[in-house]
């Protein structure tokens, strides 16, 4: 069996399940998700200018509403049950975690403990942070050992 570490900041969609579970044909695959909730990986000004940047305005001004600390924890048990549900419908054996802290140090952590085979970053873009290579997945890839696949969110949730 294939396994996949899959990192998420917010609940799957459809489209998303679909897509990281058809990724290799046929082979049986294990997703372990890690999810840390969008308040709590970012600031605020780095996630109104990439919604500056898509060209979503009022995104941008609706910021400041993005829960943060404990407010978010609760919205991400929520998207990664979500997210673990809907993984196990289409076939694939999924488990995972809210990562509260340091979520690369975290996700090496786990790739060694289950000696996974992949990682897979599924975000929305993060222009800011893409730019200067500060996004999880350009970090991840010289942390990890392991091939790290960025994919971009199908939809906004």
């Amino acid at each position: 069996m294939f396994t996949s570490v899959l990192m998420i900041e917010k609940a799957l969609t459809s489209a998303d399940v679909e897509f990281v579970t058809t990724l290799h044909g046929d082979e049986a695959v294990a997703f372990h998700v890690l999810l840390q909730p969008r308040g709590d990986q970012a600031d605020r000004l780095l996630r109104a200018i990439d919604d500056v940047a898509l060209g979503e305005l009022d995104e941008a001004r609706r910021e400041r509403e993005t829960p943060e600390g404990e407010d978010a924890k609760g919205v991400g048990e929520r998207a990664l049950e979500v997210s673990l549900q809907a993984l196990r419908a289409s076939g694939s054996e999924a488990e995972g975690r809210l990562i509260e802290d340091h979520p690369l140090d975290a996700l090496k952590a786990l790739v060694g403990e289950i000696g996974a085979d992949e990682v897979i970053v599924l975000t929305d873009p993060h222009y800011v942070e893409e730019f200067f290579h500060r996004d999880w997945a350009s970090r991840a890839r010289h942390k990890v050992g392991v091939p790290v696949l960025k994919l971009f969110s199908h939809s906004k949730a």
